[in-house]
């Protein structure tokens, strides 16, 4: 059910320095040796080229740092380098920063979108693939499941830049014919994520013996995807997604968040003392859960990594790698946490 198979030769990745962006990087790299990667990311607080130091004199990929906000710059890339397709990352992600600062995320979740579909089109119709987020669905309760069908319902700052961008890109395939796909994932985890999100915020303040926060009551569900599980997914969609069409992508492992961070615990040998129950976040959504049969039968991807067996893989990765935690948590991430946090 697919369009004709399509196959990239030089693809544009936005925030390829950042957590799932340099995963997809080093995915392609290692597995297309005929593709070329141009990794645009402006180096924002996420944004760290320690994430990629191990391919960063690999013959098929190159860095340019650039505001995707600054389409004639993104033109210039495009046309000069052959660029055949881009695969959009680049967004603030983060919910509890999206409270505090929402314009920020309004600029580079919507207007960075739309400067980048500008580009696709303007350099002949570029192949677009969106990196979304299920979160602009809203909540689920106890049962039921998000698919492709569920109304937008955006609960916070960040998931409505992300729906609005969603709906932009829908637009420009509607209105112009740009061969544009967008991807709603789940919540994902693995190595060189930045440790504002759960996990591994818990292993790096487990690890340090400090509390670890939990927001209200720990029962809050959310869907785990293995972050190379959806690199998978996401090239399926670029080489051979449906244009115009939305494709979920979950793991399949839910769990609540208060289960999440006691089986870190377990696994680090560290007592639930560490635990601290900490206010809630405002607009909390209860549940999130993925229907990914569309991907599934479209496409034939399915995850392959099961939930004990990502978590052991992540928790070696970071004890593996405390230079670049101690890095990344440095100076202005301190500030940050001990905002967001302390005294909650």
């Amino acid at each position: 059910m697919s369009d004709s198979k399509f196959s990239p030769r030089v693809v544009l990745v936005t925030g390829g320095a950042g957590f799932i962006g340099s995963n997809f990087v080093r995915y392609v790299l290692a597995n297309h040796d005929d593709v070329r990667i141009i990794n645009l990311d402006n180096l924002t607080y996420a944004g760290n080229l320690e994430n990629l130091a191990d391919v960063a004199d690999h013959a098929c990929y190159s860095f340019i740092k650039m505001d995707i906000c600054d389409t004639d710059g993104v033109v210039e890339i495009c046309t000069s380098r052959g660029v055949d397709s881009i695969v959009h990352f680049a967004a603030e992600s983060h919910v509890d920063r999206s409270i505090s600062r929402p314009a920020e995320f309004v600029r580079t979740n919507v207007q960075g979108t739309l400067s980048l579909l500008q580009v696709a089109r303007g350099c002949g119709d570029l192949r677009f693939v969106q990196v979304g987020t299920d979160e602009v669905y809203g909540t689920l309760g106890s049962t039921g499941r998000f698919s492709e069908f569920t109304p937008i319902d955006p609960h916070s700052p960040y998931s409505a830049s992300k729906a609005a961008a969603d709906h932009l890109v829908s637009a420009f395939h509607s209105t112009y014919g740009l061969p544009a796909m967008t991807t709603r994932c789940s919540n994902n985890y693995g190595p060189y994520q930045f440790p504002e999100k759960m996990i591994p915020l818990m292993i790096n303040n487990a690890r340090q013996g400090r509390a670890l926060p939990v927001y209200g009551d720990g029962s809050n569900v959310r869907d785990w995807l293995y972050v190379e599980d959806h690199c998978r997914a996401l090239w399926k969609v670029l080489t051979e997604g449906r244009t115009g069409r939305v494709y979920n992508i979950g793991g399949n492992n839910e769990r609540a968040n208060l289960d999440v961070v006691k089986t870190l615990l377990r696994h680090l040998d560290k007592p639930e003392s560490l635990i601290s129950f900490v206010h809630d976040r405002p607009g909390h959504d209860f549940r999130y859960a993925i229907d990914a049969t569309r991907i599934r039968d479209e496409l034939d991807w399915a995850p392959t990594v099961d939930f004990d067996t990502g978590i052991k893989r992540t928790i070696h990765w970071y004890l593996e790698h405390q230079e670049w935690l101690d890095h990344v948590t440095s100076g202005a991430y301190q500030q940050y946490y001990e905002d967001l946090y302390v005294g909650r």
